[in-house]
């Protein structure tokens, strides 16, 4: 049976087309993808993403055990409320799951993928064996994600004792708003919030937003919003068998110190000195057709073939956009076979739209 985040009743009194994803009954749509998809990208849009896992991560050797863990390194995070995206990966450099790590004053906070939690609880849980570390789900909270031109606005006016602080709030950093963790992160290309807080306060919390001018939106505007960022989704762009080196990761991977030896770092190591590997890009098809994910995608000079990872109509700029892993050669121009028919598109580097507008060339 599927799991129901706190605000279930308040999609399903607002309209919402609930359907199962990663475990959950969660929100499609309320009504039109398209406009809840614009609310974001010229106002500001409110999504529930309560689904996703909580980890809070305690204990003496906290530190030292998420510096094995995670390829990013959490040393860098030198003061409560810092913030940083990062892989966890196997023992052959594949991505279980990507994720943000907080740093907390108590210890550590990761958010986690939905549809990776039961492999990432499993993980976890043997890595910290024999280690002075207490790892706890956090299933007594939500999180609600308010992102969009006026997100910072909409939010200050209803956390009106914190509004200095939160429009200081950089990228990447969280701040306590009493019992309310708000940090300025998302999943959209746009400005924004993501709120945890207790469940109990879940429903005001949303009403509130929504009174405040928020278009509720759902997992259909979520993907085109995260695609036309040029962001990733596990099990489309990075999965077990692909490297950071292979999903447009290799920023998120900390090479120094050479002695701290995360999890999967020898065989990504060596995948970086061999290289010949394929690499994450864009692709741009403004003439009629959609991208979609799992066609094939032909580069000049190269026998090998290259798959679309996501593809879909990008309503901001009107034509077919998708990620797609490809040979590593210098190539603007590529062609997609789309049901036996090759059309013609252009090789770009994502992301396609940022605040609002084309970014790609």
């Amino acid at each position: 049976m599927s799991r129901r985040t706190p605000l279930y009743d308040v999609h399903v009194a607002a309209g919402a087309r609930m359907v199962a994803f990663a475990g959950w009954e969660m929100p499609l749509h309320y009504g039109s993808q398209l406009q809840e998809h614009h609310a974001v990208r010229e106002h500001v849009g409110l999504f529930d993403v309560s689904h996703m896992t909580v980890l809070d991560i305690t204990g003496s050797g906290a530190e030292d055990w998420l510096r094995l863990l995670l390829a990013n390194d959490v040393a860098r995070l030198q003061a409560p409320g810092a913030a940083l995206y990062s892989a966890m990966l196997n023992e052959r450099g594949g991505i279980i799951d990507d994720l943000i790590a907080y740093r907390l004053e108590s210890g550590y906070r990761l958010v986690c993928n939905a549809a990776t939690r039961t492999r990432v609880n499993e993980w976890i849980g043997r890595q910290a064996r024999g280690r002075a570390v207490a790892v706890s789900e956090r299933t007594d909270s939500v999180m609600i994600a308010v992102q969009g031109p006026a997100a910072t606005t909409t939010l200050c006016g209803i956390l009106s004792r914190h509004a200095a602080t939160l429009e200081a709030l950089a990228p990447f950093r969280a701040v306590w708003c009493d019992a309310w963790l708000v940090a300025r992160t998302g999943y959209t290309g746009e400005d924004g919030f993501e709120i945890m807080l207790p469940a109990s306060a879940a429903a005001a919390c949303w009403r509130a937003l929504q009174d405040a001018g928020c278009r509720p939106a759902g997992l259909a505007a979520r993907d085109t919003l995260r695609l036309e960022a040029g962001l990733n989704l596990h099990g489309h762009e990075m999965d077990e068998d692909i490297s950071p080196l292979e999903a447009n990761m290799a920023w998120t991977v900390a090479w120094e110190p050479p002695s701290r030896n995360f999890v999967g770092r020898v065989p990504l190591e060596e995948l970086r000195r061999k290289g010949g590997y394929q690499v994450l890009t864009g692709l741009v098809m403004t003439q009629p057709g959609v991208l979609r994910a799992g066609q094939l995608v032909r580069v000049p000079g190269t026998p090998e073939t290259g798959v679309i990872t996501s593809g879909t109509y990008s309503p901001t700029l009107g034509h077919a956009i998708a990620l797609a892993r490809v040979p590593p050669v210098a190539a603007q121009q590529a062609l997609v076979d789309i049901r036996g028919r090759h059309a013609p598109v252009r090789i770009v580097r994502p992301p396609f739209v940022r605040h609002g507008k084309k970014v790609y060339n």
